[in-house]
């Protein structure tokens, strides 16, 4: 990989890492209080028990997405290195597992208090609701996918570095 790419991907990684820092910092925070105010004036009463634990979830959420994203910054910098071949980069793709492991729990937790918790669908349940559950289906499905795409990952990793090894050992 070409040190042009790598510079490219870590820019990326760090504008995302900056837009989930601003999502936490600045958004989070004003959802709480626009829900709050929805709840105060009675259009959203229902809901004001979950705004603080809702937005608990998406604040953890995005710190496990920035957990995965600085681990890929490591990785990164091993390749650029020429060091991805040893056991600090199976710490790091590990973190990344466990950090989208962490995020499809606390998705799966939101799948199941909206399927079989306090707010339950009606016959006539608006899209709102409806699309709520259904991103919440999705970020689990994705999640699973992705943890396991990276378990794929660390395998293919785990041969090349055996290989790698076993060349180093001939020559």
């Amino acid at each position: 990989m070409n040190r042009f790419s790598i510079a490219l991907l870590q820019l990326a990684i760090a504008a995302a890492f900056a837009a989930g820092l601003f999502g936490q910092i600045v958004v989070a925070p004003n959802a709480v209080e626009e829900a709050m105010a929805q709840a105060i004036v009675g259009s959203a009463t229902e809901t004001r028990p979950y705004v603080l634990a809702y937005t608990a979830v998406a604040v953890l959420g995005v710190a496990c997405v920035q957990v995965a994203l600085f681990a890929l910054w490591r990785l990164l910098a091993m390749i650029k290195s020429g060091a991805i071949f040893s056991l600090r980069a199976f710490r790091w793709l590990d973190t990344i597992i466990g950090a989208a492991l962490g995020a499809t729990v606390l998705a799966f937790g939101v799948f199941l208090h909206l399927t079989f918790g306090a707010m339950p669908f009606t016959q006539d349940a608006s899209m709102d609701e409806l699309g709520l559950w259904g991103g919440a289906v999705v970020c689990v499905g994705v999640g699973l996918a992705f943890a396991l795409l990276m378990v794929i990952m660390r395998g293919l990793l785990r041969k090349a570095t055996d290989l790698e090894t076993e060349m180093a050992e001939v020559v």
